[in-house]
C-alpha cells in the first residue's frame, strides 16, 4: 500500500469491531511505515523493535475510538510521534538502579525519633487507592515498567503518581 492512499474502510471497520484477522492485516500493512518512520529519525538501533510494537499498541488501545477510517494513518502516526517522544525523553534507557537488598544497612533507614508516634493508617488515607496500591507494590520491590503494565497506564503517569503520594505524605506529615 502506498504512502498516499487510504486503509481500506472495511478492513478498519472490522479491526475496530474486534475482527483479529483484519487487525493483523493492518498491522502488516502499518509497520513497514512505522520501521521506515523510526529508522528515519533514529537510525537502525535495538530499540525500533520496541518502539513499533508499543505504537501498534497505542493503535490497539485507541482504535475503538477512531470514527474515520481515513485518519488511521494520521491516528498511527501521532501515537509514533509520541512515542518517539518518549524514547528521547530516555523512556527505552536503564531507568532503575537496583541495589541489592544485602547491601543495605538498617542504619539507613529513618525511625521516628524516640517519644514520636505516628498514626500510619492516618497519614495514608491522605492517599488515593492508586496511589496506596503503587507504593505498595514498590515496597515489594516491582520497578516502574511492571507497575505501569499491572495497573494497564503509564510507566510516566506511575511515577508522577509516585511524586504526588510523597509529596502529599511530606504536606501531612506532623512537623513536631
Amino acid at each position: 500500500m502506498s504512502d498516499n492512499r487510504s486503509f481500506d474502510a472495511a478492513l478498519v471497520r472490522q479491526a475496530r469491531e474486534g475482527d483479529e484477522e483484519a487487525f493483523t492485516a493492518l498491522v502488516r500493512t502499518i509497520e513497514p511505515m512505522l520501521r521506515a518512520f523510526f529508522v528515519s529519525r533514529i537510525g537502525r538501533r535495538t530499540e525500533i523493535d520496541d518502539l513499533i510494537q508499543n505504537t501498534l499498541l497505542r493503535l490497539h488501545r485507541g482504535l475503538s475510538d477512531l470514527n474515520d477510517s481515513a485518519k488511521l494513518k494520521s491516528f498511527t502516526m501521532k501515537a509514533a510521534v509520541f512515542e518517539l517522544q518518549d524514547y528521547y525523553r530516555g523512556r527505552y534507557g536503564a531507568k532503575e538502579h537496583l541495589v541489592a537488598p544485602e547491601l543495605l544497612i538498617d542504619s539507613d533507614r529513618r525511625e521516628a525519633p524516640p517519644g514520636v508516634e505516628v498514626d500510619l493508617e492516618r497519614l495514608l488515607s491522605v492517599l488515593t487507592d492508586k496511589a496506596r496500591t503503587i507504593l505498595e507494590m514498590r515496597e515489594y520491590g516491582y520497578r516502574y515498567e511492571e507497575i505501569a503494565r499491572s495497573l494497564d497506564t503509564t510507566e510516566a503517569a506511575v511515577k508522577m503518581q509516585v511524586k504526588r503520594a510523597f509529596e502529599r505524605l511530606r504536606d501531612a506529615f506532623p512537623d513536631d
